[in-house]
């Protein structure tokens, strides 16, 4: 079976990319799952992450890309369609040696132009009336090939993100502590029952994820607690990701030999770890 599950916020800067990367290299090394990651967010963080800023340059540059696919939707009919799955699709993905099971859908900063364009379009071509199924279409071959894909939605729920939605079995919010970042979550929710309800589908709340979190902040721990007791919120996955210089640095493309050179040894790993796990039961449980 495979678990499509979404990962949004409607705020940046608040470790969706870095969740997104370490619960799919996590979930390869040490789970054994065959993951893919599909990088919507035109920021292309993910991305470069995964495989560095020289050969996101060079599959750009090539249009590699998921801009590619969703650009072909606004050319004129008549005119070839560009996007590749099998191109553009990159395996085996990450620069940690004990990760082999990883692959990856780039993104593009054209992104940020399509979105806006696609927002304009009327239906026809590559629509069938719907500019959300533009990228179920593309990848429902590939799919079926993986136990896990993840989708690193933009910070915003345009078609761009209703795209990654359409796809997805259920999502999680990765968010700080604090009431910025929290503020939005009411709405997520409410957007997604609405489109999953338009689709005559489910679309399960998986739970928040605690990012950056400082146990020494009555913010921070108050914040949490008001996440935890407030009955028409998701679940709070129970591994806050403590804010840490390691797991920051994690969002740079270096290589290393295992997971715990990379996230840190002063706990960092464990706490990861946990997360995934809890990730990986309550997926299991809801979806």
């Amino acid at each position: 079976m495979t678990y499509v599950i979404a990962t949004i916020n409607l705020k940046g800067g608040v470790g969706k990319t870095t969740t997104t990367v370490a619960l799919a290299e996590f979930l390869s090394a040490e789970f054994g799952k065959r993951v893919l990651v599909i990088d919507l967010d035109p920021q292309t963080n993910l991305t470069t992450v995964l495989i560095g800023e020289e050969k996101w340059k060079r599959l750009n540059d090539e249009e590699r890309t998921l801009a590619t696919l969703f650009k072909d939707a606004l050319r004129p009919e008549g005119e070839p369609v560009r996007f590749d799955l099998k191109k553009s699709l990159q395996r085996c993905v990450s620069p940690i040696s004990e990760v082999r099971r990883v692959d990856l859908l780039p993104s593009s900063l054209d992104l940020i132009d399509v979105q806006d364009r696609l927002a304009s379009m009327p239906s026809g071509r590559f629509f069938s009336n719907n500019p959300t199924d533009l990228l179920r279409k593309a990848v429902k071959s590939v799919l079926g090939d993986y136990d896990y894909v993840l989708i690193d939605c933009p910070p915003n729920l345009g078609i761009v993100t209703l795209n990654g939605l359409r796809i997805s079995d259920g999502y999680i919010i990765p968010t700080i502590p604090d009431v910025l970042s929290t503020y939005g979550i009411p709405q997520i929710q409410r957007r997604v029952k609405e489109f999953a309800y338009s689709l005559g589908d489910d679309i399960a709340e998986i739970g928040i994820v605690v990012t950056k979190y400082r146990k020494a902040s009555t913010l921070h721990v108050n914040t949490v607690r008001r996440l935890e007791n407030d009955p028409e919120l998701p679940t709070v996955l129970q591994s806050y990701v403590p804010e840490a210089n390691q797991i920051a640095a994690s969002a740079e493309y270096v290589g290393a030999g295992t997971l715990r050179q990379k996230y840190g040894y002063q706990g960092q790993h464990q706490v990861l770890r946990s997360l995934t796990d809890e990730f990986v039961s309550l997926v299991e449980e809801l979806v």
